[in-house]
């Protein structure tokens, strides 16, 4: 469509609030508007207008100011009194257009003014160009919401800092880490969080890229000191940022050292540990068993092996629950590692319902007792098993190992003798220890290899 000897495609999805008293002119300038694409709305009244206006919130309002009842002026005031409308724009038309009347017309709000009678194209080009500022104005706000959402999301402590080393805005993150309230350092120098000879370096590299930002060298991350508010100390990655708008700023960008090591502290224990049971795993104490068969081969002390399985744990499954199972498997878990008491000793969860326990430096006799101890604490916490054909409890078959381990052999012996002992206490009826005292490990290895074939 060609408008004043001008191309023009309007916003089709643009909506216009037409408000004027005489019907000749609603007739006009809504069918005007609707050529030019836009989705109309009309009101013949101030007070139906603001109405209209609250509901479909239209992106432009034309409103004439000598109207019956609430004339045009007040129209625009209770507008922009109310959030739902105060950011519409409002083009005012009238027939009055002395000076004072148009200074009015801004002054209540509105942001152009069109003499009547109005000519069309006029109108037209009027209303495009307010609909394109608002869009635009919309677009930064966009903008910078987006730009603020995602500074205070960040993980890392954000600070805008001046070249007089004063503290201009910080993010939640870096409120959080160093303990201050939103907004509190605001107006602080970086003397207020960093050791004096550690800030008068930054302020040195403040002065010298303001004086000269082409030949100023980036500062770069390193490790600093931050005072807390609290007066403790806290260890953070320190990055710092240049950024010349009308004057120069400076990024900062703090990042929790402490809070990484332990997060790597952390993994390391987490794979070390079962995650149902919360004890060792399989791989924690196989490397466990083999540094104490070493030490046991130096000492010539021996070493014991519990292996326990949960009787009828399958059935338990079955009748109750894989939920219910997990809870079962952890209560034992925990009675059979309150038993590891010395810094050589290790329960861990092996696998499924098997466990293990190792006692370095324990003879036969002491380890027998102390599975023993184990079988009956379990049997003791009383965990119902509805359809265990042993007991009305959850109970143990526990096995037995001690060897004097040998520079011939390796750790596969004990588990052989300790398994073949577990299995003994199963075929004897259950909820029993059952002990294999090997006086040779190469007898025991011999043996297994008979049970393999």
């Amino acid at each position: 469509m060609t408008i004043g000897g001008s191309s023009y495609s309007p916003r089709r999805d643009a909506a216009i609030l037409i408000v004027d008293d005489a019907p000749a002119n609603l007739s006009v300038l809504r069918k005007m508007m609707v050529e030019q694409g836009y989705q109309t709305f009309v009101a013949t009244s101030g007070e139906r207008a603001v109405q209209i206006a609250k509901r479909v919130h239209p992106d432009l309002i034309l409103l004439d100011v000598v109207m019956p009842g609430i004339d045009g002026l007040e129209t625009c005031r209770q507008l922009k009194a109310n959030p739902l409308t105060a950011r519409i724009p409002i083009i005012f038309m009238s027939a009055k257009n002395e000076a004072e009347d148009v200074v009015a017309g801004f002054d209540t709000g509105g942001v152009d003014y069109i003499g009547k009678p109005l000519r069309m194209a006029e109108v037209c080009a009027r209303v495009r160009t307010q609909l394109q500022i608002r869009m635009n104005s919309e677009t930064q706000q966009e903008q910078a919401e987006r730009l603020r959402t995602i500074v205070n999301s960040m993980a890392e402590g954000l600070l805008i800092i001046e070249p007089d080393g004063r503290i201009q805005f910080t993010n939640p993150a870096c409120d959080q880490y160093l303990g201050y309230a939103p907004g509190e350092l605001a107006g602080k120098t970086i003397f207020d969080l960093l050791n004096p000879l550690v800030a008068q370096e930054y302020l040195d590299y403040f002065g010298r890229y303001a004086a000269n930002p082409e030949t100023a060298h980036s500062h770069g991350t390193r490790e600093v000191i931050i005072r807390h508010k609290f007066g403790t100390s806290v260890c953070m990655d320190l990055t710092l940022t240049p950024m010349f708008m009308r004057q120069p700023l400076f990024i900062g960008l703090l990042h929790d050292i402490t809070h990484h090591k332990m997060s790597e502290d952390a993994l390391q224990r987490a794979a070390m540990v079962d995650p149902l049971t919360k004890i060792a795993n399989r791989r924690h104490f196989d490397t466990f068993l083999e540094k104490e068969w070493q030490r046991a081969m130096r000492s010539g002390a021996p070493l014991s092996l519990v292996v326990l399985d949960v009787d009828h744990f399958k059935l338990y499954n079955d009748s109750l629950g894989h939920a219910a199972g997990d809870v079962c498997l952890q209560q034992v878990a925990q009675a059979i590692n309150a038993h590891a008491l010395r810094a050589t000793d290790l329960a861990a969860r092996y696998g499924g319902e098997e466990f293990v326990l190792l006692f370095a430096e324990t003879d036969a006799d002491s380890a027998l007792a102390l599975a023993e101890s184990i079988r009956c604490h379990v049997e003791a916490l009383q965990l119902p098993h509805p359809r265990s054909i042993t007991s009305p409890w959850i109970t143990l078959s526990v096995g037995v190992a001690t060897i004097h381990p040998h520079q011939m052999e390796n750790t596969e012996a004990l588990f052989v003798a300790a398994d073949r002992a577990m299995y003994a206490a199963k075929e004897g009826g259950r909820n029993q220890v059952q002990s294999s005292k090997t006086a040779s490990p190469t007898a025991a290895s011999s043996e297994a290899a008979v049970a393999a074939r």
